[in-house]
């Protein structure tokens, strides 16, 4: 196998990673004794130490490790801690929540405060509560089926909803398979799934006007490829398509709650039937919502007999808990606010801008992109347009030594991709030590090839 000029490189960041963290290095080992793969989660495997880092304390955009070692975090638990570690308004209502009660499988007058909160920021009247965006995604799914008769629903090449059995496929020569590293799928994808590639209105309306999608379920643009951004008219052509199809569509703001307060469908005036939205809204505690237009909320209502509610596979027993709801009143009342998102939409331009300067001055044929307040760069000369052209220009080694390259040096980014998200804590010269990192890296990189 032909050795790349990058291998010296990552060797060396390799060293310095174990050298700088032996302590995480003694715990990843010990944890091999009880923990699958030596993690309490497996894809921690995915760290680029060959061990992970153990954490040790949180606050704000920082976080120290079992080593001692700080960072700044633009990781920020991969958008679960986009309002900060530990933000002081969350951790006041959950600790005075705690003490008056955890779940009780009954409402709270906060979950009224965080519905109207949500139709306000995103123009759904109706919602219900879940805990995590997967869980949202599946209800929601299982709804539109429900009021449509379909069985089917669409995705796009190279999404991500979490982890819901019909969105990890992906097309083969034309026809739906199965995504490498899909684990035991419980029946073949194209039993479940409809797959077209993002930004390809042809081919959406190809496969709605099969007539037996009950359901798009999209993000605003791809995010956990890269981010790939919607063309302009791709959106008007797909709440179109879906209208005329019969065809629901949900919008998943999981990610792109980063394009404002209400995130890309108040940013750009989307028009979806359901909307899902998880991880952030309740400042790390685990929370998520899926709201409905009223036509749609009549038709699931209709759907659903009261004596039958509890047993239709949407629903959970922790769903809509007091903690949730107290954590997602404060998150959205007082730290994800419209005031916070325009100071962190202006730092995520500026980390973008950082970004752009260091590969120009190297001339490396890299790009990067931005959504509000989340950036990234992919090793390919310009954005791609689709899913497979992002997924294509991923280069394994390159992502590695960057994502080791920065750790090494008290940055911390997203482990599978090269995502940056900047919190209401983040600072101008977070993101200026990030420009200073990444420059460096830039120029080493440079010589090297």
């Amino acid at each position: 196998m032909t050795e790349s000029p990058l291998d010296a490189l990552l060797e060396r960041e390799v060293a310095r990673f174990e050298k700088t963290h032996p302590r995480s290095r003694a715990l990843a080992a010990d944890a091999r004794r009880s923990l699958l793969g030596g993690v309490p989660m497996h894809w921690m495997v995915r760290w680029p130490g060959g061990f992970p880092v153990f954490a040790a304390e949180a606050s704000g955009a920082r976080f120290r490790d079992v080593d001692g070692n700080e960072y700044v975090d633009f990781c920020l638990g991969d958008t679960g801690a986009m309002a900060g570690h530990s933000p002081g308004p969350t951790v006041r209502a959950v600790a005075a929540q705690a003490a008056r009660g955890i779940t009780l499988m009954l409402p709270s007058e906060d979950a009224l405060w965080v519905a109207e909160e949500l139709g306000r920021r995103f123009g759904l009247p109706l919602w219900q509560f879940a805990l995590t965006a997967t869980d949202a995604n599946r209800f929601a799914i299982r709804l539109a089926r429900a009021v449509t008769g379909r069985p089917k629903i669409l995705v796009f090449n190279w999404c991500y909803h979490g982890t819901v059995d019909e969105t990890f496929a992906t097309l083969t020569d034309g026809r739906v398979v199965a995504r490498a590293g899909n684990l035991g799928p419980p029946v073949p994808l194209d039993e479940t799934t409809r797959v077209v590639e993002w930004n390809d209105a042809h081919a959406l309306e190809r496969e709605l006007a099969r007539g037996d999608v009950a359901c798009v379920l999209a993000e605003p643009a791809l995010t956990n490829v890269g981010i790939v951004l919607p063309e302009p008219g791709f959106h008007d052509a797909l709440r179109e398509a879906t209208r005329r199809h019969g065809t629901l569509l949900i919008v998943d703001e999981t990610h792109t709650l980063c394009a404002g307060p209400g995130g890309y469908t108040a940013a750009h005036g989307l028009e979806p039937d359901i909307l899902t939205i998880g991880k952030a809204i309740g400042g790390g505690i685990a929370s998520a919502a899926y709201g409905f237009t009223e036509e749609v909320a009549a038709r699931v209502q209709a759907a659903i007999p009261e004596g039958e509610s509890d047993v239709g596979g949407v629903g959970g027993t922790l769903a809509a808990n007091a903690l949730s709801l107290a954590a997602m009143r404060a998150t959205l009342g007082e730290v994800l606010t419209d005031e916070a998102f325009a100071r962190m939409i202006a730092l995520g331009e500026r980390f973008e801008q950082g970004v752009q300067a260091a590969i120009d001055a190297h001339a490396l044929p890299w790009h990067v992109t931005r959504l509000g307040c989340r950036v990234e760069y992919l090793f390919r000369p310009g954005p791609p347009r689709t899913g497979s052209e992002a997924a294509a220009g991923a280069d394994p080694l390159l992502d590695r030594l960057i994502h080791l390259y920065a750790l090494n040096r008290g940055i911390l980014l997203t482990p599978f991709h090269n995502m940056a998200l900047i919190s209401p804590a983040t600072t101008a010269e977070d993101v200026d030590r990030h420009t200073s990192v990444f420059a460096e890296a830039a120029a080493e990189i440079a010589a090297s090839l």
